[in-house]
């Protein structure tokens, strides 16, 4: 999945073996330090792994870090069927609630429409104010431009709180 150029298209390459390789210890390092990270997406019919989603602690020189970030990539064959959106509803409702978060944020270059619909679809909110040149995108490359997406807990829990307690 993580060298398929059509799933990385708004990464600055597909990764390599060791690449990938080199994401999952650092996601697992992020369990170790966190309780938490990112988790295996599994289609439910037919048990199948499609992809991963979950929140990874960015810690790249930037005005809103550190923070916690929503993240998820989906092989492309899983697109366009909703597990993205339910997947990272799942990762926030976690985030908020066992993790115990004040805010999380997603991001990604401009253009990438499919993974801003998600975040809109989260309740996240942009502010154009907030975009940043992303510091491990080299200067000059076309991805350099990122957008980011801020939901808070407050946020989150007035929107899901029912009132029924």
């Amino acid at each position: 999945m993580n060298a398929d150029p059509e799933v990385m298209q708004f990464f600055v390459a597909p990764l390599t073996r060791t690449e990938s390789d080199a994401l999952v210890d650092r996601i697992e390092a992020g369990f170790a330090e966190h309780g938490f990270g990112v988790w295996a997406v599994q289609e439910i019919s037919t048990g199948a792994f499609i992809g991963f989603t979950g929140l990874l602690h960015q810690t790249f020189e930037a005005s809103f870090t550190p923070a916690f970030e929503i993240g998820y990539r989906l092989a492309s064959h899983a697109w366009g069927r909703g597990y993205a959106t339910e997947a990272a509803r799942e990762a926030v409702r976690f985030g908020f609630e066992q993790a115990d978060l004040a805010e999380i944020v997603s991001m990604t270059a401009v253009g990438n429409v499919r993974s801003r619909a998600v975040m809109d679809k989260l309740g996240m909110t942009h502010e154009p104010a907030d975009d940043f040149d992303h510091p491990r995108v080299p200067d000059g490359h076309p991805l350099k431009r990122h957008v980011l997406y801020r939901l808070t807990a407050e946020r989150w829990r007035a929107e899901h709180t029912t009132g029924d307690s």
